[in-house]
């Protein structure tokens, strides 16, 4: 029985496959390593980045209609979403953040 740690020779042929392979785990591991670059580099931009925040001062009136009561008020990107509720609905008007012109109206109901 031979030993693993003797100095055998392998045969030409072998010695061809050892080294094909050894370029190919080499090979193999290289992409994997950029592979990890790429996604830990988007991920560090996307933490660097930033987000854009809401102005630091929001100041003025919006109108809503009359008896309108006021359950929640959202800031998002360059919209404001205020929700009501109004002779027994529930809706959410859309306001523009810079001029506080209207946007629109979404309605909830329940379902029949």
């Amino acid at each position: 029985m031979t030993s693993p740690d003797s100095d055998d020779k392998l045969d030409p042929a072998a010695e061809r496959v050892l080294r094909r392979m050894r370029r190919f785990a080499a090979f193999s591991g290289l992409i994997m390593l950029l592979g990890f670059l790429a996604v830990f580099g988007a991920i560090g931009y996307k933490l660097m980045s930033g987000r854009k925040s809401a102005p630091a001062e929001i100041a003025g009136t919006i109108q809503l209609p009359k008896g309108a009561e006021v359950r929640a008020a959202v800031v998002s990107g360059d919209l404001i979403a205020v929700t009501v509720a109004r002779e027994g609905r529930v809706e959410t008007h859309l306001f523009d953040l810079e001029t506080r012109a209207p946007r629109g109206v979404l309605g909830f109901a329940s379902a029949p």
